[in-house]
């Protein structure tokens, strides 16, 4: 049955009214063009209630006890990866049937509702300490040293890609708590690999690494990429370089050619991407690609490269002037990942 259409507070004190001038509900309907019930209803109401005003409706009582919301966001407190048929399981097991959506709807009022689980590094406590320890020593760096960086990294884009994903229960912003993440370690596989760098004044060169990288084959892209880079963006005497901790990075070959060639390089903590904004980059790039839709390796690489050039020097100028957040997210996030 259709849903009727309510009645205005105009209407419904007029059916009162006329009512109390001595009219029946049948001469009231007709004189309103409405039904006898309908009049009748609202005469009803008058008289119970002494209101034509909508009540306060009564609604039906939770399906959950109080003691059996506290038990699932209990366990979903401890275990967020807890899947709606567990918690379904565990109160039925408890005395009490309910459907999956009443579960969500459940949570969802204690402010928690299932998202997909962040993938992030898998730390250890070194690198916990080392993170807080970078952060606290250049917390009160000048915005002017970080403008004097070239960072640099590699990645990997997709033609096609496919991510597996998780579900945990978590609070808002909470996304990035170590018992809502994925741990993951650098893997192969991919398209194509690509090297780039930049500074704030604007993106360095981008390149792509065709073959399995190893320590000779860096050395060589740093030599023929890194300075070509540094004089392009017009860096100041005394520029720092920054790579992470890579295996290829930190090898006493890399090293001792970094020292010949004079390159300042910045001690960087392992595990940590959140503090190198070139992932903003990267992110930013695949983002463009995407919308490309290449459809082959070439295409692929044809526009990694277009969109490189394309990205604004203020979208660079921008990441390295907030770099300073980066630092104090990391310190009340106690070294573990934060957002980037």
């Amino acid at each position: 049955m259709a849903k009727t259409k309510e009645l205005s507070k105009d209407t419904r004190n007029k059916i009162v009214d006329l009512h109390q001038a001595g009219k029946t509900e049948s001469a009231i309907g007709k004189q309103l063009g409405l039904k006898k019930s309908t009049v009748g209803a609202i005469i009803r109401k008058w008289k119970t209630y002494k209101t034509t005003d909508n009540l306060p409706r009564s609604w039906a009582p939770r399906k959950i006890s109080l003691r059996g919301v506290k038990m699932i966001t209990g366990t979903v407190s401890k275990n967020p990866r807890a899947t709606r048929g567990d918690l379904v399981n565990d109160l039925r097991r408890a005395g009490t049937k309910v459907a999956k959506p009443t579960i969500s709807n459940t949570l969802r009022r204690q402010g928690l509702k299932s998202c997909i689980a962040r993938c992030v590094p898998r730390l250890k406590r070194v690198h916990v300490q080392a993170r807080l320890k970078f952060a606290r020593e250049h917390l009160d760096d000048p915005e002017e040293d970080w403008e004097n960086v070239v960072w640099s990294d590699e990645t990997k884009i997709y033609i096609f890609g496919k991510n597996s994903t998780r579900c945990v229960w978590r609070t808002k912003n909470a996304e990035l708590h170590p018992k809502n993440t994925i741990p993951t370690v650098k893997i192969g596989g991919g398209n194509i690999m690509l090297w780039g760098c930049f500074s704030a004044k604007g993106p360095g060169r981008l390149i792509r690494v065709k073959e399995r990288m190893n320590g000779a084959m860096y050395r060589e892209i740093l030599s023929k990429n890194l300075l070509p880079s540094a004089r392009a963006l017009k860096m100041k005497r005394g520029w720092v370089f920054q790579h992470d901790n890579d295996p290829k990075h930190t090898a006493r070959a890399t090293k001792e050619w970094l020292g010949k060639k004079h390159f300042k390089v910045l001690k960087w903590p392992s595990q940590s991407p959140d503090l190198n904004p070139i992932e903003n980059l990267w992110r930013e790039l695949k983002v463009r690609v995407a919308q490309q839709q290449p459809q082959n390796i070439t295409a692929l690489e044809e526009i990694c490269m277009e969109e490189w050039a394309k990205i604004p020097a203020t979208v660079c100028e921008n990441l390295v002037k907030t770099y300073r957040k980066r630092l104090t997210s990391v310190i009340a996030n106690k070294g573990y990942i934060t957002k980037y």
